[in-house]
């Protein structure tokens, strides 16, 4: 065996080999490590760790598949009610005169003064906090009008999806679900939302999960807790810069204590300062609280506003529900908690949506499917008899027709097959159904190569070459146009992956990934074994069967 024939062997072994330990080797159990010989080498073993290392898609394993639409108009109408709160402020400090500020319809905002002569002082102040790109200005009698132009309107619907999408992805992917898909579908103006979660076999906490909303806020608060709401309205005395709020507070016995206070309008930190919260157990007591931490911005206001506040009072405002009421004893900077006596469930939710944030709109649900494990079941088993049945008859083929040379083919196509699986396992690629489909196609294709180069060897051979010499030139005439076929296809699936949904888009990398392999076990891998049949007993062969 000469030494460029022993280099091939070499490195397809090490191929083989490798693809056969990503494929069976136990990657999901203990980051990367085998925690006994038996995980490799058991049957039930092995066949347990191919199941888990190949991830598999909605269609195979069973889920839920969730189409959800953001009531995008919903951001505008909260913006807009924001810019009139914020314009009532400004024109109140800056003493602008003015009657009443409202808010007309979504991206329409009116404000009535008594004097035209402070619409230039009101035009100036809004646009101060409102892009003056964004909102057309006029005025009426002593109206000035404020209103959001479509461009505008178009941009922040589009922003709150997008914001909506991202916050969606994040609380799926803490919550655990494998492999789920979340992706804008329809057109940009339906604000739709698809979500699909493979093995998901609660849906509705999930649905629970994305529907709420956790707006945390701190807040300086009176130190008097009223047992009433007219109790503390009347103590209010219409100070706008306060406002009172109910407080409940679950104890660790189980009972709660409730009432109402008066706290400040204007938060000290708020939810988007924080860095991380995660539900901890309660060592002083039953159930759950949630633990937070601050960014460093965050960190720093808070640390300025309890150094400066010591000995007084603030509330943990949680959906304009007051959690808790503590005063503050030293200068706090980048933590704090939530008590509640939550469950565990309570709690870890809880911190899973305060870290990502609160939704910019409501969502709906407009379709919901739920694919059973059973039906996931009955696709593997037809995908497979598929592939099963589409194999044998090509073997069968190429036996018959290519007689030995049959065999080389059939060796190329079964590592082709592995390499494939195993790519998908290395690159945690989704196998789908549509995926199956591309395997069935691989098969197809990967004897194509095979055939061309074996009818390339027989066309040298009818012209009266040696076989080695009509091997070496069927090789290199077919190898052009093997490259040239499998560029177009990779091509076109990379066009399938950019603009195609979740299903498709496995159909893309599945095609992808095995055209790769076909590239490497059709030219390198049949030449290699064509060599070796070449070389045997040291010495040239006269003949080949082909």
């Amino acid at each position: 065996m000469n030494k460029n024939l022993r280099t091939r062997g070499i490195v397809i072994a090490i191929i083989t080999i490798g693809c056969l330990v990503i494929l069976f080797g136990p990657w999901n159990k203990q980051k990367g490590y085998a925690r006994s010989a038996s995980d490799f080498f058991s049957p039930s073993k092995l066949k347990q760790n191919l199941g888990e290392n190949i991830r598999l898609g909605l269609d195979l394993k069973g889920g839920t598949h969730l189409v959800m639409q953001v009531q995008a108009d919903e951001a505008i109408t909260a913006m807009t009610n924001n810019n009139v709160q914020k314009g009532k402020d400004d024109l109140t400090k800056d003493g602008i005169k003015f009657t009443g500020v409202k808010a007309a319809a979504p991206g329409q905002i009116v404000v009535e003064t008594p004097d035209t002569a402070e619409h230039d002082k009101i035009r100036e102040k809004f646009f101060t906090f409102m892009p003056s790109d964004g909102w057309d200005y006029s005025t009426s009698g002593n109206s000035v009008t404020f209103k959001l132009t479509n461009r505008y309107a178009n941009q922040i619907r589009k922003d709150a999806t997008e914001q909506a999408k991202a916050i969606i992805e994040q609380r799926i992917n803490q919550f655990g679900v494998a492999e789920p898909t979340v992706q804008l579908r329809g057109r940009e103006e339906d604000h739709q939302i698809l979500l699909q979660m493979p093995g998901v076999d609660n849906p509705d906490r999930v649905k629970d999960l994305l529907k709420t909303d956790a707006r945390l806020e701190i807040r300086a608060a009176n130190a008097q807790k009223f047992d009433t709401v007219e109790q503390a309205n009347a103590a209010l005395a219409g100070d706008t810069n306060k406002e009172v709020l109910p407080y409940r507070e679950k104890k660790a016995d189980g009972t709660s204590d409730t009432g109402f206070y008066i706290v400040d309008k204007l938060p000290v930190i708020d939810g988007s300062d924080l860095r991380e919260a995660r539900g901890i157990p309660n060592q002083q007591g039953f159930g759950f609280y949630v633990a937070f931490s601050l960014k460093p911005g965050g960190s720093e206001k808070f640390g300025t506003w309890t150094e400066n506040n010591i000995g007084n009072y603030l509330a943990v405002v949680l959906n304009g529900e007051i959690r808790s009421v503590a005063v503050v004893r030293n200068k706090i900077t980048d933590s704090g908690q939530i008590e509640g006596n939550f469950t565990q469930q309570q709690a870890e939710d809880l911190g899973l949506v305060l870290r990502s944030g609160a939704l910019p709109a409501k969502i709906t649900y407009i379709e919901e499917r739920t694919v059973g494990p059973s039906l996931g079941a009955d696709s593997i088993r037809q995908g497979i008899f598929a592939s099963v049945v589409g194999l044998g008859l090509v073997i069968l083929f190429m036996l018959f027709y290519y007689k030995m040379s049959g065999i080389n083919a059939v060796v190329a196509l079964a590592l082709n097959l592995l390499i494939l699986l195993a790519g998908l396992v290395l690159f945690s690629a989704t196998l789908t159904l549509p995926g199956i489909a591309g395997v069935i196609l691989l098969i197809g294709m990967a004897v194509d190569s095979n055939v061309l180069i074996f009818e390339r060897i027989r066309e040298e051979l009818r012209a009266g070459k040696i076989v080695s010499s009509a091997v070496d030139t069927g090789f290199n005439k077919a190898l052009v146009t093997i490259i040239d076929t499998h560029v177009t296809t990779i091509v076109s699936s990379a066009f399938l992956y950019i603009f195609g949904t979740g299903p498709v888009r496995g159909f893309a990398v599945t095609l992808t990934i095995g055209l790769l392999a076909n590239l490497f076990t059709a030219v390198y891998v049949s030449r290699s074994m064509f060599m070796w049949v070449l070389s045997r007993g040291g010495r040239k062969s006269e003949t080949i069967s082909i």
